[in-house]
């Protein structure tokens, strides 16, 4: 606040009428409050920033667990579709070579 009050003096030091200075300092309060960020708002967006970041972290490990499960579960559907095809065609091949007298 200190800062307002000497840019107050300064402007009326240079004969800017006392209502005008006014103006100009209420027009700098109201953006100093809200437009500009302070050391306390960047502190709290970097908090922000952490967790977030400590989140997305914890998604993706959770991601490449529950993947490496499902691909784990297609491999080994995969592997007994494969085994049950491969028992049929012996079946079939078995049963051709009987009835060609083979």
């Amino acid at each position: 606040m200190t800062a307002l009050y000497s840019l107050y003096d300064a402007l009326v030091s240079i004969n800017v009428p006392s209502d005008k200075a006014r103006a100009v300092v209420d027009a700098m309060e109201r953006d100093m409050t809200t437009v500009l960020a302070t050391k306390g708002d960047v502190k709290l967006l970097q908090a922000a920033l952490k967790l977030l970041a400590q989140k997305l972290d914890s998604y993706r490990a959770e991601g490449r667990t529950e993947l490496h499960h499902e691909v784990a579960m297609l491999r080994s559907s995969m592997t007994m579709r494969l085994g049950s095809m491969l028992a049929g065609a012996i079946v079939i091949l078995f049963g051709a070579l009987r009835f060609t007298g083979g």
